[in-house]
């Protein structure tokens, strides 16, 4: 989702770059809500990681190359939250906002640090042609960021995608998640022997299948692509018990205390 911007807002308030990095850290682990009211029981999804996105030659209104804070938050899939969850999928819900605490705000046209009394310059009027706004530095703190039905941010909100690194491979690969790329190439050896050791088994299962009843085999191997290796292993012991029992194994030598008749016919080919 997109958590702010660096556009001018419906406050007449612009987050700066500067602003944005410090942003991006704050809001790692912090809370989802609804409309800012802080309370437990409002609770319903975790920010797990954030990222800044730039399009090339993408500008804001101002003309300076835009720059999204996008976050990546999980919730439980769960009776509770199943309602909230397809209007999200639906998007009713989908704008947010942020609440965060910031130091230092500063006019558009002199440059002044706005506070009581100040330069007298009004954010959303203009001079000389010229918009005034006040630049946010200096950011202190991130409270939560919350569904609202109208975000001060324009672009603020739940999207299914931005920018090109969506992906977990994407990730690992930026600056943000290149400390995980080696455990990210590590957990993928694991994965393609998984997926050999997998396709070894459903294989087997298949020869075993065939061996106890080729009229299941059809079925079998259409069903076996869907199944995990526990069910493949479960099968596999089930078919090898049935094997045994039909084609019990049989020695040419008697056991001890048994005595049995010989003429040869044993080894005749």
């Amino acid at each position: 989702m997109v958590l702010c911007d660096n556009e001018v807002d419906r406050d007449f308030e612009k987050f700066s770059d500067e602003a944005l990095g410090a942003l991006s850290e704050l809001f790692v682990g912090k809370t989802g809500i609804f409309d800012h009211e802080w309370k437990a029981t409002n609770q319903t999804a975790r920010i797990y990681r954030t990222e800044i996105l730039k399009e090339n030659g993408v500008l804001n209104s101002l003309g300076e190359p835009y720059a999204v804070l996008k976050g990546y938050a999980y919730m439980l899939r769960n009776e509770k939250n199943s309602e909230l969850i397809e209007e999200i999928e639906a998007g009713i819900k989908k704008e947010t906002s942020v609440g965060c605490s910031v130091a230092k705000r500063v006019c558009s046209i002199c440059g002044e640090e706005a506070h009581v009394g100040g330069c007298g310059h009004i954010p959303g009027r203009e001079y000389n042609g010229k918009l005034c706004y006040l630049e946010l530095f200096d950011v202190k703190d991130a409270y939560e960021w919350s569904f609202v039905a109208v975000p001060a941010q324009r672009a603020a909100g739940v999207v299914k995608r931005f920018g090109a690194s969506d992906s977990l491979k994407g990730f690992v690969s930026s600056k943000q998640g290149g400390r995980f790329f080696a455990e990210y190439e590590a957990l993928e050896k694991d994965a393609v022997l998984g997926r050999e050791y997998k396709n070894t088994l459903r294989n087997e299962v298949l020869r075993l299948g065939l061996l106890c009843d080729p009229k299941i085999y059809e079925a079998l191997s259409e069903n076996a692509n869907f199944m995990g290796a526990k069910e493949l292993e479960n099968l596999k012991e089930a078919f090898e018990k049935r094997l045994e029992d039909s084609f019990p194994l049989k020695t040419q030598l008697p056991g001890r205390d048994k005595t049995v008749s010989f003429d040869g016919d044993e080894y005749m080919v």
